[in-house]
């Protein structure tokens, strides 16, 4: 996995559209970004953390 993923790249890992991941970015429920000029990247670690977070409350508090 790349360092640093684009939003098509997150949208697709979490199985979604980028429209999404977008909105999610808007509303402040997503993973951590930053802007790359015009570019909005996610750090591949921030993104597995949250997607983590994400399991283990959905498993109350265990990972599966």
């Amino acid at each position: 996995m790349p360092e640093y993923l684009t939003t098509a790249e997150v949208a697709n890992l979490c199985r979604t559209s980028p429209e999404t991941v977008r909105y999610w970015r808007h509303v402040g429920s997503g993973p951590a970004s930053f802007k790359c000029g015009r570019r909005v990247l996610y750090d591949a670690k921030i993104v597995t953390e949250w997607l983590r977070g994400l399991q283990e409350e959905a498993n109350g508090g265990k990972v599966a």
